[in-house]
C-alpha cells in the first residue's frame, strides 16, 4: 500500500507519520516540501504530485487553522480548506485511491445541548466552517472513495495547545479567566492518527466505496475550556508543577467576555456512534488523553 500524506509537520500529520508506518509506503509532504508540492496554496501543483506518486490512500492532514484570521484571509483559507481538498478528490477518483480528509464541530452552529450526528443539518458561525463544509461537499460529490472524520479541540504534546497556553499563563499570572459555556472533547492527535490507520485497514479489506462516509471522531466525555483548563493545572499541582494559580482561582466566564472575530459554537459535542459501531472500535476519555499528554510534557527534559 502506498500512502500520500499531507501535511507532515502539523500536530495531526506527525502522529500520522507513525501510524501510518506500518500499513506501507508513505511519502509525507509538507508545505515546505521541495522535490513534491505539498502547498495547498497550489491547487494545480498539488494535483501533479498526486498523478507522479500515484497513491492507494491519500490523507490530508493539511489545513488553513487559525480560525480568527481565516475572517481576514478568506480567499487563502478557501484555498487551503476547499479548492484543494476538491482537488485531491478528483485525483482520488481517477486513481480509485481512498481520500481521507479531517473536518471539524466548526461545521455546525453550536446550538442546543444534544450530541451533534453526521446527519444533522450544518450551519457554520464563520469562514473556517464555511470552508470545511464546502470541503465536505466536495469531497462526496466528487464520487471518490473517502472518510472524512469531523473532531474538535484537537491537541497534542508536540507544538502548541490550549493545555500549554493554561500552564503558562499559570505560572506568569495571578489570575486566570477561561470561557465556560462551550462545551466539547479535547481531542488527541495521537488518537486520530491510531484510528484512522485502524480505518484504513479496515477500508481496504471491503468492496470499494463500502465503508465511504462523514464520521465523527472526538475523544469520550465532554467539558468546558474553564473544565479543561481546571483539570490541566490539578494535575500540574499533583506533579508538583509550580503555578501562581491554583485550580479553584481560575474564574469562569461566558463567550461573550472576550471578543474574537470569529464566533465559535458553543455546542461541539459529537456523536460518535457510527464510527465506534462501523468500525468496532472504543474511544478512550477526554481525560485519559490530556493526561497523557500532560506527563508527557512534563516528563520531557528541558
Amino acid at each position: 500500500m502506498k500512502i500520500l500524506l499531507f501535511g507532515k509537520s502539523g500536530q495531526v500529520g506527525w502522529e500520522l507519520q507513525r501510524s501510518l508506518a506500518p500499513l506501507g509506503e508513505v511519502v509525507a509532504l509538507s508545505s515546505c516540501s521541495s522535490e513534491l508540492c505539498g502547498d495547498f496554496e497550489h491547487p494545480d501543483r498539488i494535483a501533479h504530485t498526486v498523478q507522479a506518486v500515484a497513491p492507494d490512500v491519500i490523507v490530508n492532514a493539511a489545513a488553513h487553522t487559525a480560525v480568527d484570521k481565516a475572517e481576514s484571509e478568506q480567499d487563502k483559507a478557501h484555498v487551503i480548506n476547499a479548492h484543494a481538498p476538491s482537488v485531491l478528490a478528483q485525483e482520488a477518483l481517477k486513481l480509485d485511491a481512498l481520500l481521507v480528509h479531517y473536518s471539524s464541530d466548526y461545521v455546525f452552529d453550536g446550538h442546543g445541548t444534544h450530541p451533534w450526528r453526521e446527519t444533522d443539518p450544518t450551519g457554520p458561525l464563520n469562514v473556517y466552517g464555511v470552508t470545511k463544509v464546502e470541503a465536505e461537499k466536495a469531497i462526496v460529490a466528487s464520487g471518490c472513495r473517502h472518510l472524512i472524520f469531523r473532531t474538535s479541540w484537537v491537541y497534542a504534546a508536540r507544538g502548541g495547545n490550549f493545555a500549554k497556553s493554561m500552564l503558562r499563563l499559570a505560572r506568569e499570572r495571578e489570575r486566570l479567566t477561561v470561557i465556560d459555556d462551550q462545551i466539547g472533547a479535547p481531542t488527541g492527535a495521537d488518537l486520530l492518527a491510531d484510528v484512522t490507520a485502524h480505518t484504513i485497514r479496515s477500508v481496504a479489506r471491503q468492496p470499494a466505496g463500502a465503508l465511504s462516509g462523514i464520521y465523527h471522531l472526538v475523544a469520550a466525555g465532554e467539558t468546558s475550556w474553564y473544565g479543561y483548563a481546571r483539570f490541566v493545572l490539578e494535575f500540574a499541582r499533583q506533579a508538583g508543577v509550580m503555578l501562581k494559580v491554583a485550580p479553584e482561582q481560575v474564574v469562569a466566564v461566558p463567550t461573550s467576555a472576550f471578543s474574537l472575530p470569529a464566533k465559535r459554537p458553543q455546542n461541539s459535542r459529537m456523536d460518535t456512534r457510527k464510527l465506534r459501531d462501523t468500525f468496532e472500535l472504543s474511544l478512550p476519555s477526554w481525560e485519559t488523553g490530556v493526561a497523557r499528554m500532560l506527563t508527557e510534557i512534563f516528563e520531557r527534559p528541558s
